[in-house]
């Protein structure tokens, strides 16, 4: 069975790289006209196309069935499991800068029926696994650990789901940090039914210069200053990833979605906008943050529990641009 890896176009991005600090205080830098230039935003109005296949509208949330695979901290628990309560309204939050503001955007995204991707996203069940399958673990076992677990009850069969596989540092999945920092596929359970498989590794021993940048000096390029996390930079580089591996599988499930490209290798809704993280980025600038003016780490989205996030642009359909959270 060929696999659709969501492949992170950062070679050539990371190959050119160069960081620059940002700027210690609640305001945003401002960059000059010649900066502005260089943005990655694409401007093609062509870039993401329909191929008119179906995406995971067939209930009012998508669903996420979340596997942790590994030995992880309370903290990362926590913090990933706050990501996923960010996504109910908190009216707490009077800003713009919110997840579900973020994930508004999908709401662009719609199948041949004119249905748009749900407007929300909530973990039904999650489950623990210590190492069934090993540390050194290949695309195709994850497809056929999903399965097992479908077929002996552990999970539902949910076809608007997304079983999400999150991997412990120390687990070393094929092709993760070989240019790739997350991917997400579709597995046959049964002659009729097929559903979302997706997984996304902790990068802070393997790889943070390329699945946690701005959070760490890029992987390639010259060396430059990391931004500082607020949650860490193994957990903001999960964060980072599975908010690019929800856009990507709620609107391109099945291969015949919406992207761009070859469909084994696409540039998906948030992969087009690869290193925008706010407004002004350019190649090495991930563009204007907050920053929290006590412990200075950089985000764009508040969350439940206090919680501050990186989130990456996703492409609008309605602009044709990558939107940032405002």
């Amino acid at each position: 069975m060929a696999y659709m890896t969501l492949e992170k176009p950062l070679l050539f991005f990371l190959a050119i790289i160069v960081v620059f600090p940002c700027s210690h205080g609640l305001k945003n830098q401002t960059q000059s006209q010649s900066q502005r230039s260089l943005s990655l935003a694409p401007t093609s109005t062509k870039l993401i196309n329909y191929h008119g296949g179906p995406l995971l509208t067939r209930s009012s949330a998508i669903n996420v069935y979340l596997i942790w695979y590994g030995a992880f901290s309370l903290k990362d628990r926590t913090t990933i499991s706050d990501l996923f309560a960010s996504f109910k309204f908190n009216p707490s939050l009077k800003t713009g800068h919110t997840i579900p503001k973020w994930w508004e955007t999908t709401q662009s995204y719609r199948d041949r029926d004119g249905k748009p991707v749900p407007s929300s996203v909530r973990v039904v069940k999650q489950i623990g696994d210590t190492y069934s399958l090993g540390k050194n673990i290949k695309r195709a076992q994850l497809a056929s650990f999903v399965r097992n677990k479908i077929e002996t009850k552990v999970l539902p069969l949910d076809s608007n789901g997304i079983y999400l596989i999150l991997t412990a540092k120390d687990v070393i999945v094929e092709r993760f940090c070989m240019g790739s920092c997350a991917f997400h596929d579709n597995v046959m359970i049964s002659s009729t039914s097929r559903v979302v498989l997706a997984h996304v590794g902790d990068p802070s021993v393997q790889c943070p210069g390329l699945c946690a940048w701005p959070y760490a000096v890029p992987a390639y390029g010259p060396p430059g200053q990391a931004l500082v996390a607020p949650n860490g930079v193994g957990t903001d580089g999960m964060v980072m990833n599975i908010a690019t591996i929800l856009a990507g599988a709620s609107t391109n499930p099945f291969k015949n979605g919406y992207y761009q490209g070859d469909a084994l290798a696409p540039l998906e809704a948030v992969t087009a906008c690869s290193g925008i993280f706010g407004a002004g980025a350019y190649p090495g600038f991930p563009g204007n943050l907050m920053v929290d003016s006590v412990s200075k780490a950089s985000f764009n989205a508040y969350g439940v529990n206090a919680r501050k996030f990186l989130l990456p642009s996703i492409w609008d359909l309605t602009t044709s641009s990558c939107k940032v959270i405002a």
